[in-house]
């Protein structure tokens, strides 16, 4: 398998994903920070390339990230992999082992807010509330975390900031449907994610939040 994506293509970088995926764009914002040519392949997920395919028999998901024709899985493996390659530019793991350790932690944590939120899609009443609770707890408990930080790192822009900025983008998406504010009960988190904004390699990758909300309507068809 490994062969025939060799084969396939010339020794490089490549990022199999989509536009509108927060996973994909964790490993687009890694690459930049560090300053790393690639080719980005677009895929169409109701009709899945025989590369993306091929790169990840397993779950057969974006992102893939190929590089130098061997195929590396899953979104925060795929930055710690960026990381560790790429490892004489911007830092974004912690070189301590608890700090890491914790940062591993968090960065596996901040999914929990992106599964709240693909819930919420056609929830009504006493459901929907129990969601947007759930989210609330969630992004509290992260925000916790974040202190008076700059970032989930400290001073340092790191792996918990990268696994959870994209998510953020789909925050219009949850407070339109749902109407409700983030900022209300998590309004560092919303400074937080400002600030990040302010990094190109944030702005460049993530989605706008009103384009997210018409995917978000098209593929869920909701108004």
């Amino acid at each position: 398998m490994i062969k025939a994506i060799s084969m396939a293509l010339e020794k490089g970088v490549v990022l199999l994903s989509f536009y509108a995926s927060p996973y994909g764009q964790r490993a687009r914002i890694a690459l930049a920070e560090k300053g790393v040519q690639y080719e980005y392949k677009e895929e169409n997920l109701p009709q899945k390339s025989e590369l993306l395919l091929k790169s990840n028999p397993v779950y057969k998901k974006i992102p893939v990230l190929i590089h130098d024709g061997k195929p590396v899985s899953e979104s925060l493996v795929i930055v710690e992999y960026i990381d560790e390659v790429w490892s004489d530019k911007a830092p974004l793991v912690p070189s301590d082992p608890y700090q890491r350790a914790q940062a591993r932690l968090w960065a596996g944590f901040a999914d929990k807010v992106y599964e709240c939120g693909g819930r919420l899609w056609n929830l009504k009443g006493e459901e929907q509330e129990g969601t947007k609770k759930e989210m609330t707890e969630i992004l509290k408990l992260l925000e916790a975390q974040l202190g008076d930080d700059k970032y989930f790192g400290g001073d340092t822009f790191g792996l918990v900031d990268v696994a959870f900025i994209p998510f953020t983008s789909w925050f219009y998406s949850y407070e339109t449907y749902a109407n409700f504010s983030i900022e209300t009960f998590a309004p560092k988190i919303v400074q937080w994610a400002k600030r990040c904004m302010e990094r190109e390699s944030v702005a460049k990758t993530i989605s706008d939040p009103k384009i997210v909300y018409e995917y978000v309507k098209k593929r869920f068809g909701i108004e």
